[in-house]
């Protein structure tokens, strides 16, 4: 019989914590409270988190919302710690106001911009989209939110303007996963600016209905709901408008394992494992991954005509 060490097991394999919590956590109430109350402890630790949906938007997926608990207690968050309950525990640390955020590059209207001024004239829209990591597990997550595009033409950029790169804070003082070399500071992230521009790509400020946590970006993040997670940045403290792609953290960290596009794709396999099924946090069993994270109809034509196994 095969055993196999903990160093031979990927982290796709892995239970995640989150699941294991959630199980434990339902099995003890489930024996002495029966399972209305093991039910009612799976949103926030036992807190109830209220959210009514509303009238279903045209990107809306139906699926069952990830509890809050989860969404807020298991991330991906490397500025507060490589493990997922690093940022619940410490970004409490950071301080979002004020906050504001520096615009750059090809554009006329550059300039370093409050928090409140980039979001005077947006129509903040709750937006329940699917979150696939590329460890293969993944979330429904009600983004609160508005449209990356409608911001980033505020800003008028011009026709050498055919990429956009988010920057994230850099400060140990407040995020202390900086203090080691984990990846190189500050984290960078881009897209393409047609894909910038696509009405599915949307800038977040809250979910379940409030504000963002620390923990999962706040003050302000990008969505981009058919990457995988890491390429939606997170507490971002610049906007780049480029004439050439730009080197993003991952890619710069390990470029035969974090292709610039991202796509979520369960035809290209990361080296380490298979990208084929993923875990939905709070679910036992796998289910099959998505193409574009179930977002094709929208967006496969952005990347007619490429071979998304090299452009991966």
């Amino acid at each position: 019989m095969l055993i196999k060490r903990p160093d031979d097991i990927p982290s796709s394999e892995i239970t995640p914590e989150a699941l294991y919590r959630s199980r434990r956590r339902f099995l003890k109430q489930a024996a002495f409270a029966g399972l209305a109350a093991a039910s009612s402890l799976a949103l926030g630790r036992g807190q109830q988190v209220q959210y009514q949906r509303g009238k279903p938007g045209p990107y809306d997926t139906s699926e069952d919302l990830t509890d809050y608990d989860s969404i807020t207690s298991y991330n991906n968050f490397y500025e507060f710690g490589t493990a997922k309950d690093d940022p619940e525990r410490t970004a409490g640390s950071l301080k979002t106001a004020p906050w504001s955020v520096r615009i750059e590059g090809e554009i006329a209207n550059g300039g370093t911009y409050g928090l409140e001024d980039l979001l005077k004239g947006q129509t903040l829209e709750d937006r329940i989209y699917r979150l696939r990591c590329v460890e293969g597990w993944s979330m429904v997550i009600p983004w609160r939110g508005f449209s990356m595009a409608k911001l980033l033409k505020r800003f008028d950029p011009n026709s050498r303007a055919k990429y956009v790169e988010f920057v994230t804070l850099h400060d140990p003082d407040q995020m202390p996963g900086q203090r080691r070399s984990v990846l190189s500071w500050p984290y960078r992230e881009g897209l393409r600016m047609d894909e910038a521009m696509h009405p599915l790509a949307i800038f977040a400020v809250g979910l379940y209905g409030k504000g963002l946590p620390n923990q999962n970006g706040a003050p302000l993040r990008v969505v981009i709901p058919w990457k995988y997670g890491f390429k939606s940045a997170k507490s971002i403290v610049a906007i780049r408008f480029l004439e050439r792609q730009p080197i993003t953290a991952w890619q710069k960290a390990a470029p035969d394992e974090y292709g610039f596009y991202s796509n979520v794709n369960p035809d290209v396999d990361h080296p380490r494992w298979s990208q084929k099924t993923e875990r939905r946090i709070g679910e036992f069993f796998k289910r099959k991954t998505l193409m574009f994270n179930g977002y094709a109809d929208q967006v496969a034509q952005l990347y007619s005509g490429m071979d998304l196994r090299k452009q991966f």
